[in-house]
């Protein structure tokens, strides 16, 4: 009843605040409802590792030999999924059985592309000790393409000990070996079950794992590309720099296009000057003198198009530890390629990626003309460039935990533990969790568009719950005494509890809620 009560009170705040009759003490007393309205909604459940219930699989699957392994073909014994409402937060996380996501039809999901996702990676040490490459860039940058679609926010770090439970009881499909590693794809999707673009009310995450041996199985394996600049594959003020899944599906006739042509994957290229932006789904480096003689590791700089990615990220901070050549993220076109060509100041080029780490570039097709691009001119035989060799080596060594690296590179996985169930948890926990929680977003643009006419609240039933169980305190009007429309909503709320209390005892008390 708490939500359904105080909404009815925030829109006559919200007709009050529009009204110019009303007084100034009416509006200043509607105005401090309405805020208090979007803040209790805002404090909502966040997302808790402690709440996690393991229901394992039975059914243990058959493993690959390492040598038959391949990239995203066979998936673990198990999956984690957890679930977020609007008004409520983020529900309990279970890790159970790999299996089909029981969706609606209508979920905004398959119609407006509400979905993201991050790739990562699992590996075993010398030791046997699981780790984790830079798990919290992964976290920040999954948040950031949430947010970016209006997907709810999430606690980065309780979203980490999930993995690392959920890596704990698949332990077994982590394989062992240099190159060989357990791919993870955490994944939040859009679930609310109607027709019309708006913020959505329910989302889904779920981390499903497989894995994979080395990118290149018997050594690099230099790529041919064609420059792209008819297909674009961002922009600045787009997508390009969230992992959404809106931005894939786009490339891949261009890549079959390329592919007949013999090329392996696109250059993409962006604006009348050809700025060079990625390479298939990577970015892009290239390492060579530039026109002032310098010598320069340079790619393009995040201006909205390019995607931030973690090993983008760590081989400039590797490069500028060494020291040893000018780094730069700057702008560079096909222009600038061309002239470095024809001068023959490149010394080489590669594309980076959590998949590869890195993949070095033989040959660009631009505009009619073929640039080869120098891999190892000491070994005729080399399919990669010294740099390219040294940055996969040298992100490899902390990867598997040969070399230390970097503070808070490689972490050593921590599982979370057993834990109480949320139902388990006693109020004072479940209240001190609520006021960590910061604002969502999603959850206020989701209320907002409701009281303004926007289509995304219609047909939802909510679970009434009151203030207590959501963790905040809440005060029913704004400080003036009580009024007949008061009295009026005492009425309906208690009519309203009737209804509500007869639908969950004809549920068996489950509220009926479509994807328990």
């Amino acid at each position: 009843m708490f939500v359904q009560r105080t909404l009815r009170q925030a829109i006559k705040a919200h007709s009050a605040i529009s009204s110019s009759s009303s007084s100034s003490s009416a509006t200043y007393s509607a105005k401090l409802l309405f805020s208090r309205f979007y803040s209790a909604a805002s404090a909502t459940a966040p997302l808790d590792a402690s709440k996690l219930e393991i229901k394992a699989s039975k059914n243990s699957k058959s493993l690959q030999e390492n040598s038959q392994l391949v990239f995203g073909k066979t998936f673990t014994d198990n999956m984690l999924t957890v679930e977020w409402e609007a008004g409520k937060g983020w529900g309990t996380p279970v890790i159970k059985e790999y299996g089909k996501l029981q969706l609606d039809p209508s979920a905004v999901v398959f119609h407006y592309a509400f979905e993201c996702f991050e790739g990562m990676k699992a590996y075993k040490d010398k030791d046997g000790k699981t780790r984790l490459f830079r798990p919290d860039m992964n976290m920040k940058r999954f948040n950031r393409s949430a947010n970016r679609i209006a997907l709810p926010s999430f606690e980065g770090e309780e979203l980490t000990k999930l993995i690392s439970e959920f890596l704990k009881v698949d332990d077994r499909w982590i394989p062992k070996g240099r190159g060989y590693s357990l791919y993870l794809r955490p994944t939040m999707i859009g679930t609310q079950e109607s027709l019309g673009v708006g913020a959505s009310n329910k989302a889904m995450i779920f981390v499903i794992a497989s894995p994979v041996g080395p990118y290149f199985p018997s050594g690099f394996n230099a790529v041919n590309l064609l420059a792209t600049s008819e297909n674009v594959r961002a922009w600045p003020g787009g997508t390009g720099d969230a992992k959404v899944g809106g931005n894939y599906a786009p490339c891949i006739r261009p890549q079959l296009d390329a592919n007949k042509e013999g090329y392996q994957q696109n250059l993409w290229l962006f604006g009348e000057d050809h700025q060079v932006t990625e390479v298939g789904t990577m970015n892009c480096f290239v390492f060579w003198k530039n026109e002032q003689g310098e010598t320069e590791l340079a790619t393009p700089q995040l201006d909205g198009s390019i995607l931030p990615g973690v090993t983008r990220d760590s081989i400039l901070a590797l490069a500028r530890q060494w020291g040893e050549f000018k780094v730069s993220e700057r702008k560079f076109t096909m222009k600038d390629i061309v002239k470095a060509d024809k001068e023959g100041r490149i010394i080489e080029m590669f594309g980076a990626g959590t998949a590869c780490i890195v993949c070095p570039i033989k040959k660009i097709h631009y505009d009619g003309l073929d640039i080869n691009v120098p891999l190892d001119p000491s070994d005729k035989t080399s399919q990669a460039g010294k740099l390219t060799k040294r940055i996969n080596d040298a992100i490899m060594d902390i990867q598997y935990g040969d070399v230390e690296g970097p503070k808070g590179w490689s972490v050593v996985v921590k599982a979370a533990g057993a834990a109480p169930n949320a139902g388990e948890m006693g109020g004072e926990k479940a209240r001190d969790l609520a006021a960590r929680a910061a604002p969502d977003a999603t959850t206020e643009a989701y209320e907002k568009g409701s009281l303004e006419g926007g289509d995304a609240n219609e047909g939802d039933d909510d679970d009434d719950s009151d203030g207590d169980d959501m963790g905040v305190e809440f005060v029913e009007d704004a400080g003036e005494d009580d009024t007949e429309e008061d009295a009026d909503d005492d009425a309906e709320d208690a009519e309203e509890g009737e209804d509500d209390r007869a639908g969950k005892e004809g549920n068996g008390g489950t509220g009926g809620t479509a994807n328990s």
